[in-house]
């Protein structure tokens, strides 16, 4: 974006991807520029019209599986979006939106399909649905503890150029099958970043919607202060108690960011 124009945040398929309220995070992202007397405004890209190419943050939110592959074929189909997916713009994505940034997706009867190619990841089904509430140590630094709502039956497994977004303190993260000490969630990549969590996520996190709005912004929100949300930090305090109850009252280490 430029110093003259409004940040624009383009909500991918709202009406495809659209089960959990994940477009909620375009609203946090919209509110929290403005505060810092950034002009926003948000675009609910549907699946009837060509997408536009020139949005600052692409958002793409969670489905089901019917969903999930029509996102990929309707992607699939604007390889002039998928190359701005890529970079200048930033792509977050959440749940099947993560799974759809990858390489692979394999289905529960066993087929394989192409995903976007964005991520270096792969999913296929896991032996159960993961459900419940998930707290990471978020790699990007200032960020901290992220916390969110995991419900997903997909398996992600990351490849070597990508890192993932959080290692997982309490909860499960992107595989089942990983030990706790290994468990991650979600993926970043150059331009692209994805997580399994809902919430939305980035409201309930905002120390990780501001490293958005920095990202496309250049503009730093260190020392602009927190908005005046009276109720956020008692949610994330009970989200983090109740993690510290499943590790048995454990102080939870490395900072829980805004």
């Amino acid at each position: 974006m430029t110093a003259a124009s409004d940040l624009t945040i383009g909500v991918l398929l709202p009406d495809v991807l659209g089960t959990y309220s994940d477009s909620g995070n375009a609203v946090v992202l919209a509110q929290r520029a403005r505060w810092r007397g950034i002009g926003a405004r948000v675009e609910h890209i549907t699946a009837a019209a060509p997408p536009p190419t020139s949005c600052d943050i692409y958002l793409l939110g969670g489905g089901e599986d019917t969903a999930q592959g029509f996102a990929v074929d309707w992607l699939r189909r604007h390889p002039g979006l998928c190359r701005v997916l890529a970079g200048p713009g930033l792509t977050f994505g959440v749940c099947a939106g993560l799974q759809i940034l990858g390489h692979t997706l394999t289905d529960l009867q066993g087929r394989r399909h192409d995903g976007v190619g964005l991520l270096d990841l792969s999913t296929s089904p896991g032996r159960r649905r993961i459900v419940g509430e998930v707290v990471t140590r978020c790699v990007i630094p200032g960020v901290g503890l992220v916390t969110g709502f995991a419900n997903h039956r997909g398996a992600t497994t990351l490849g070597p150029s990508a890192r993932p977004l959080g290692r997982v303190v309490s909860g499960t993260g992107n595989d089942a099958r990983s030990a706790r000490r290994d468990a991650v969630d979600g993926a970043v990549g150059e331009n692209v970043i994805g997580t399994y969590l809902h919430g939305p996520v980035l409201a309930r996190n905002p120390a990780l919607a501001d490293h958005l709005l920095e990202r496309v912004t250049g503009v730093s929100f260190a020392g602009t202060g927190e908005p005046d949300v009276p109720d956020l930090p008692a949610l994330r305090a009970s989200y983090l108690a109740r993690a510290r109850r499943r590790l048995g009252g454990a102080p939870i280490a490395g900072g829980e960011g805004r």
